[in-house]
């Protein structure tokens, strides 16, 4: 039996917008009451503090099956905790892919090695070829808690209607990347007059408007659950806008370095900006920013793909896509909100509640009986990303150098204090 007491802190729960100076008590890992409570256990003094439920990240990419080098489970988890995040979900574009149940059952026996929540992705095709569905139902079964092709999308739109409509009998997630594949064949940045004057191949922001008209219309006609998978651009904040005005069971998500970044943040050549879908023009950036605020936009990820050194330091067009995130989410969150870019409680709804509601998890809240999984927040401290220090084993952050403003000083998973500063 195990008693923890947290003191004094500034209570914030996104699913019902309580907001108030309150005391948590937890038992066993689960919070038992909140309110004007009597210290008992071991007591934390939040004052000044931000009690929020633990980030879920819904996309986390690590190296493990495979590519070890890269990023291990066990690793992640570190980095996650260090970051405020208690529940990841581990993408299927390992090495082999994560297309069978057997994958499925190894990344949840590593997951259960860790201090956090750890759920996986099942890949939505063989190898991530985009052409030979996998068996949904049975990953399903085997504990998969959403479905994705990794960082590819599927192109052929025959097969994006069959696993809309076989995910449906099993209310499965359908997360989609939103982008046309033809469109953005050999790119490397978003396609405007900056990049161009780096002489870089350019990616038009409507490869990523088709794709979420095509795959909502899908959703429709199917009557799946679709996730648009990391936004990026005015134009796709719209499509998402208008198609939710329609009976369809559609959600989306964008990268926190969308909200955070703009191509000029590429600088000289900078590869550890790098990314997938690209930085785009500012007027994108506050377009993402806006659809978080009136809630177009569900979820808010660190779209963590830890690449070593070696795949980063090349010519822009060669270098590999990615960079880490875990540790930078919650920070780079709360920075737009010091910003007056972000509202604090649609941020927090959208690192939480909002994914917990997609994947059906317990966690993302703050209300009795729900699983003690609390980061503890200090939204006024300032500190600068120093990439060196990141508990991830790769370093790629275009955030390296970066002036943040907040962050996690406690994390709690289960009732256990995971992390402190």
């Amino acid at each position: 039996m195990t008693d923890l007491t947290i003191k004094n802190a500034r209570v914030i729960d996104p699913e019902t917008g309580y907001d108030a100076i309150a005391d948590i008590a937890v038992l066993d890992g689960i919070i038992t009451e909140i309110g004007d409570l009597t210290s008992k256990g071991d007591t934390i003094d939040a004052t000044g503090l931000i009690a929020a439920p633990g980030l879920i990240d819904m996309r986390v990419s690590t190296g493990e099956p495979g590519t070890e080098n890269r990023e291990t489970i066990l690793s992640a988890s570190k980095a996650a905790a260090a970051g405020g995040v208690t529940s990841i979900v581990v993408m299927p574009d390992t090495n082999p892919v994560v297309d069978d149940m057997s994958l499925i059952d190894f990344l949840q026996g590593r997951g259960q090695e860790t201090d956090i929540n750890v759920y996986v992705s099942g890949a939505l095709t063989k190898g991530l070829d985009g052409k030979t569905m996998t068996e949904i139902g049975l990953m399903s079964e085997a504990g998969a808690v959403m479905f994705s092709n990794g960082p590819e999308p599927i192109s052929d739109s025959l097969i994006m209607r069959r696993i809309l409509s076989y995910g449906a009998r099993f209310n499965a997630l359908i997360a989609s990347r939103p982008k046309d594949r033809h469109l953005s064949m050999g790119a490397c940045a978003h396609e405007s007059d900056f990049s161009a004057r780096l002489g870089l191949v350019g990616e038009p922001a409507a490869t990523e408007r088709i794709l979420i008209e095509r795959d909502a219309a899908l959703a429709e006609l199917t009557g799946g659950r679709l996730l648009i998978d990391m936004i990026s651009s005015s134009s796709g904040v719209e499509a998402v806008r208008r198609a939710k005005t329609r009976d369809i069971d559609m959600a989306c998500s964008v990268s926190i370095n969308h909200l955070a970044m703009n191509e000029i943040d590429i600088g000289d050549y900078r590869t550890f900006a790098k990314l997938d879908p690209p930085l785009r023009e500012e007027f994108d950036r506050l377009a993402l920013l806006s659809g978080v605020n009136d809630g177009t936009i569900d979820v808010i990820v660190s779209c963590h793909d830890p690449r070593p050194a070696g795949q980063k330091r090349l010519p822009f067009s060669e270098a590999a896509y990615g960079a880490v995130g875990l540790e930078i989410l919650l920070a780079a969150g709360l920075s737009q909100v010091a910003d007056d870019k972000l509202d604090l409680m649609r941020f927090l709804s959208a690192v939480t509640i909002g994914p917990a509601n997609l994947l059906d998890l317990p966690a993302g809240r703050l209300a009795v009986g729900a699983p003690a999984d609390i980061v503890l927040i200090d939204p006024d401290r300032p500190w600068v990303c120093d990439s060196g220090s990141l508990l991830s084993k790769s370093k790629n952050t275009p955030f390296d150098g970066r002036r943040l403003t907040g962050r996690a000083v406690t994390t709690i998973c289960g009732g256990r204090i995971i992390y402190k500063v």
